[in-house]
């Protein structure tokens, strides 16, 4: 069963409001594949602390702008094909959580088309909107946190 795609932002926010007083794992971690493939199948968030955050990226349609004032996204795409638009300014913003502004749209963004295999860094403070997606889209997500 898929999660809506609220649900899914609601629990990434929810891991990422409450990693703030968590410090980074001392030893190493290892989250085995079917824990990261239950991730994907649902798109959900599969670790957060305060200097990172680990998630499985799943959209089926375009989604709302984002603005992290605190982290950086680095995206690495794993299927299907989806246009990214960044830059630019967000319109009719407002607060969605602590550190976190969401928006309607872009205006004045460069748009980039993204497929299987690329990487994409979104610095903080950037604006960022999917527009566009065919099919399932699955990128990996790491959100470094400043």
């Amino acid at each position: 069963m898929k999660n809506h795609p609220l649900t899914t932002l609601l629990s990434f926010a929810f891991l990422a409001a409450t990693a703030v007083a968590e410090p980074p794992p001392a030893a190493v971690v290892v989250y085995d594949h079917g824990q990261v493939e239950n991730a994907f199948a649902k798109g959900m968030p599969i670790a957060a602390n305060d200097r990172f955050k680990i998630s499985a990226g799943r959209r089926v349609a375009p989604g709302v702008v984002e603005i992290h004032e605190h982290d950086t996204d680095i995206f690495y795409v794993q299927e299907g094909t989806a246009t990214l638009v960044t830059g630019g300014t967000a319109v009719e913003t407002a607060p969605s959580a602590p550190n976190e502004i969401r928006g309607k749209s872009i205006t004045g963004g460069t748009a980039r088309y993204l497929v299987k295999g690329d990487i994409i860094v979104i610095p903080t403070g950037t604006p960022h909107q999917f527009t566009e997606v065919s099919g399932t889209f699955l990128y990996f997500v790491v959100k470094v946190t400043k």
